[in-house]
């Protein structure tokens, strides 16, 4: 009897079947890569020192002839490609599967934990990694969530050196500095992905001071970087009088120098400032005599004097009212997101703006203006907010909720992230955050 089953069809159905199931990674569809490495759903279930410590063999297949013939073809998936081709196709997986690739095999584990592939995967143009952003979820457990915009998931994740959420920080390039919010003399640089960390030595200048701004920059022709801490204490006796120092730390000379020390009459530091293109910006709030919260002090790091008055010369008046600002380097580029106040009433928040510095760095260009919905969307906010940013990518975020808030700065597109997986669970519940780049490369 036919059952229309031939014996030579049944073997090449075999054959294609095996075919399938020993499919390389480069053979597979993109998302198909990311889902089979995505089993895990929280970022420590990988650290940085698995890859160089946990190395398995590499598994063989065997197929066996279905004539029962005694040979026996055994290859191992390291055979079918050259090491250089397969480096290349590790580059485009996103950096969190990285961590995953290196728990494959021996082979895997020596191509993604070198040098080179290191240096390859941050250069890689294909794949490029969007800036992350990590949200604390207590206002004194430093734990939280990482937020990867190009998978658009979010990581359990932990961050090493920081011992409280309402430490300052400060990222550049893949860095991100830690200052303690109490006597401001604990100072770490570290790398948040690799979990690499360095303590800096004590910063000079008075330790209780009233108001601290943290900022980092990182120079990577040279592999080094710079630290900037900007102290503000009030004149005893005498409100409307501010001691202003900024004080810089090198990590090729590895010590601290005080650049700057001035005293301010009726304008006070803050705790935002950041450093682009050798120049450091930071905010300074008016303590009374002016129609404006909110000024911008800019000092050339390289020309900086210690004479009196040379920080009101460096002034910069802010585009409009604002009710806070938030400072940040996109790209060599000053870039301000702030709470837009009303005209009668300068302290309520009505709106959020982004301006980017201009015209040698005294003209401000009006970028984007959040739209309505997306500012009715986080609820009730208020006049301050936290908003952190790196290369294209601008995050927003109200203290009172996880929601996240997106900006690409090429496309003007205003998105929200993917729900954070944690909920408010009292009224007066905080969330704040901060962007870093994902980076495998850089060390402190």
């Amino acid at each position: 009897m036919d059952f229309g089953w031939d014996p030579g069809e049944r073997k090449r159905k075999e054959e294609e079947n095996w075919t399938t199931e020993i499919r390389r990674p480069h053979e597979l569809p993109r998302f198909e890569v990311d889902l089979r490495m995505e089993a895990e759903t929280s970022w420590t279930t990988y650290p940085y020192s698995y890859i160089t410590t946990h190395v398995p063999e590499a598994e063989s297949y065997s197929d066996h002839n279905d004539d029962d013939e005694t040979k026996v073809q055994t290859f191992s998936m390291d055979s079918l490609l050259p090491n250089d081709l397969l480096e290349r196709i590790l580059t485009f997986l996103p950096i969190a599967s990285i961590f995953r690739a290196g728990t494959v095999c021996k082979r895997w584990n020596e191509i993604v934990s070198s040098q080179r592939f290191l240096s390859n995967f941050s250069n890689n143009n294909s794949a490029p990694q969007s800036p992350w952003y990590f949200m604390f979820t207590s206002t004194d457990d430093p734990s939280g969530y990482a937020y990867d915009p190009v998978i658009k998931k979010w990581y359990g994740f932990d961050l090493p050196c920081i011992e409280s959420s309402n430490w300052f920080v400060a990222s550049s390039c893949g860095l991100v500095c830690f200052m303690d919010n109490d006597c401001r003399n604990k100072i770490y640089v570290s790398n948040p992905i690799t979990k690499q960390w360095r303590r800096l030595t004590e910063p000079p200048g008075h330790r209780s001071t009233d108001y601290a701004a943290l900022s980092a920059s990182v120079n990577r022709a040279k592999q080094s970087y710079s630290v900037s801490v900007v102290k503000s204490k009030q004149v005893q006796g005498d409100f409307f009088q501010w001691e202003l120092s900024v004080h810089l730390y090198s990590s090729e000379t590895m010590t601290w120098t005080t650049r700057l020390t001035d005293v301010l009459a009726g304008w006070r530091g803050g705790d935002e400032s950041v450093i682009c293109g050798n120049v450091l910006y930071f905010l300074i709030y008016s303590t009374g005599g002016s129609d404006h919260r909110h000024g911008l002090i800019a000092l050339n790091l390289s020309t900086i004097s210690s004479s009196n008055g040379v920080l009101m010369r460096s002034f910069i008046p802010m585009p409009c009212s604002l009710t806070c600002g938030r400072l940040m380097n996109l790209k060599e580029k000053l870039v301000v997101v702030g709470g837009i106040g009303k005209h009668d009433r300068p302290d309520i928040i009505k709106g959020i703006g982004v301006w980017c510095l201009n015209g040698g760095g005294r003209e401000w260009q009006e970028v984007a203006r959040m739209p309505q919905r997306f500012f009715q969307g986080f609820g009730e906010l208020d006049d301050v907010f936290a908003s952190s940013g790196s290369d294209d990518m601008v995050y927003v975020q109200s203290y009172g909720s996880p929601a996240l808030l997106t900006f690409d700065m090429k496309l003007k597109c205003w998105k929200w992230s993917q729900k954070c997986p944690v909920s408010k669970k009292f009224p007066l519940q905080l969330f704040t955050g901060f962007c870093f780049e994902p980076r495998l490369e850089i060390a402190p």
